[in-house]
């Protein structure tokens, strides 16, 4: 399992330490420093069953700088939101968690964690 977390992020500390709690043996992978690929970010996207702006933290000054809200929502449009996530990876939703079954999840609670941990 694999947990992608930015450090300054209360959520993220919040997975960490109930992954640590239930003796979870994991990977993190601080993805500010070690910005994932596109292939990568296709990747978890069918992982987690979603398109990527609904991975998108469009509240953050880049995402406001690009406009990303404006950006249509549609097949046509899915590389050009990639291509921003992997370029602006402080616009990916936090903690994901690469679970060992193969899916994947955006972590931003306790239950979502301990449903992680179940797969």
């Amino acid at each position: 399992m694999e947990i992608w977390i930015n450090p300054a992020c209360s959520k993220c500390r919040s997975a960490i330490s109930v992954l640590d709690a239930e003796g979870a043996d994991y990977t993190v992978r601080r993805y500010l420093e070690d910005v994932p690929s596109a292939d990568e970010i296709r990747d978890v996207l069918a992982r987690l069953g979603l398109e990527p702006w609904d991975i998108t933290r469009t509240q953050e000054a880049a995402a406001k700088e690009l406009g990303l809200k404006e950006w249509p929502r549609d097949a046509e449009a899915r590389e050009r939101w990639i291509a921003a996530l992997a370029e602006h990876p402080k616009l990916i939703q936090r903690p994901i968690i690469t679970a060992d079954d193969g899916t994947a999840l955006v972590a931003r609670t306790d239950e979502a964690v301990r449903d992680a941990l179940s797969r």
